[in-house]
């Protein structure tokens, strides 16, 4: 059998390896708020660790510090910030109200 022709082997892809979010340098600690925003979402919950690309050690250490980040009120708990929005019992309520005046 000829080497040149290998069916079953398929052809070695190359991927661009991703630059790991925490660097060696960074220390994981509740006040450092600019590593620790990175590993939450808009609604204030903690990422997980498939989406953040921690090892297991670092995701630990960023869930500590995000729960004591909170405790001392440097995070919200939960970040629920909705616009008021005039609905249509507001609305009825401030109508009826100028037409008996």
């Amino acid at each position: 059998m000829d080497k040149s022709k290998r069916p079953f082997l398929k052809s070695k892809r190359f991927f661009r390896r991703r630059l790991p979010p925490i660097q060696s340098g960074d220390r994981i600690d509740y006040r450092n708020m600019s590593l620790i925003s990175r590993f939450i979402s808009e609604q204030g919950k903690i990422l997980s660790r498939r989406v953040n690309r921690l090892t297991l050690k670092q995701q630990r250490l960023i869930t500590i510090a995000i729960k004591q980040a909170r405790i001392l009120s440097l995070l919200p708990f939960l970040n629920n910030e909705k616009k008021f929005e005039r609905t249509e019992s507001t609305a009825r309520t401030t109508s009826f109200q100028t037409r008996n005046k």
